[in-house]
């Protein structure tokens, strides 16, 4: 039987990037559903939606509030049949859901419906990574050994990331340029003014490569070819994505309230480190992948409501 599945959100990144890996991970058919997006017009309640019509799937897998909504409406259209799977808190009527998946800050009790993750879900695999490791494998080839791959990440709401943030960071990779190469990426959320900097900071040198965000994107790269990463610490998903990987993980700790304690139980159990550019790596510890432990809950879900392991 071929299972097909919805992946339901608002088109926010993080949140796609939750529902598209967890789908994937258990149906053979997934489509991605864009819903109630946020626009810049406030006289427009939405962007584009995409139509929910039959035939309706076997699993929708929503992220986001908006998507919550569309999810339920979808199970209640398909008369039941559709198994629906939240991921965070949908801070709806959650007996509505077959399954939730949340995280500790989401606050729900592991009971019922819901199932608790240490992580955020992500659709990185053994394969992409390999794949985009091939592809860059070429480029990469002139930097150094050991090659730590370093993820910049931006502001987040409360939280800038301020020009001394931008300093303090290159400080500290200045410092671990002296023992091998770097390889620096930022996402779209780094303001420019701090991408100018680390680019001015190692122009010239031939050891480090720094992305100018034009022409492929080699985050998924730097995760299969680095031998240790730095990760900012203002995004849980960009942290999760980080210690999936068997590598060295160490934070640029921001110190975010919202997400102070994850980072510190990730230090306190020995997953990462905090990042201060020292040359020694810290020990590589297990990969923690979540979205595993998501994708086996869905599947026993659906033995017992279908009989259909997924």
């Amino acid at each position: 039987m071929t299972l097909t599945a919805w992946a339901v959100t608002t088109g926010e990144a993080g949140m796609t990037t939750q529902a598209r890996g967890l789908a994937a991970a258990v149906a053979d058919v997934v489509m991605e559903k864009t819903v109630g997006a946020r626009t810049l017009w406030p006289w427009r309640k939405s962007a584009t939606t995409d139509d929910l019509a039959p035939p309706y799937p076997d699993i929708v897998v929503s992220c986001g509030r908006r998507a919550a909504s569309q999810a339920v409406r979808v199970k209640r259209a398909s008369g039941g049949r559709t198994v629906i799977v939240h991921v965070q808190d949908p801070r709806t009527d959650r007996a509505a859901f077959d399954l939730i998946v949340a995280m500790d800050h989401d606050r729900l009790a592991a009971r019922g419906n819901v199932v608790k993750v240490a992580t955020a879900l992500h659709d990185l695999t053994a394969d992409t990574l390999a794949a985009a490791g091939r592809e860059w494998q070429g480029r990469f080839a002139r930097l150094p050994r050991p090659l730590a791959g370093v993820i910049v990440g931006g502001d987040v709401r409360g939280r800038r990331f301020t020009p001394q943030d931008a300093a303090d960071l290159i400080a500290k990779l200045v410092r671990l340029r002296a023992g091998g190469g770097l390889a620096v990426t930022p996402s779209r959320r780094t303001p420019q003014t701090v991408l100018d900097a680390l680019t001015a900071a190692f122009a010239g040198d031939p050891g480090a490569w720094v992305w100018d965000r034009r022409g492929d994107n080699p985050y998924r790269a730097i995760l299969a070819l680095s031998d240790r990463l730095a990760v900012t610490g203002d995004s849980v998903s960009m942290i999760s994505e980080a210690i999936s990987t068997p590598l060295p993980v160490e934070v640029f700790d921001l110190a975010i309230p919202r997400y102070r304690a994850f980072v510190a139980g990730l230090v306190a159990s020995g997953r990462v480190r905090r990042f201060a550019g020292d040359l020694a790596p810290p020990p590589a510890g297990e990969p923690v992948d979540a979205t595993r432990t998501a994708a086996a809950a869905v599947r026993a879900l659906l033995q017992t409501r279908t009989g259909v392991s997924g």
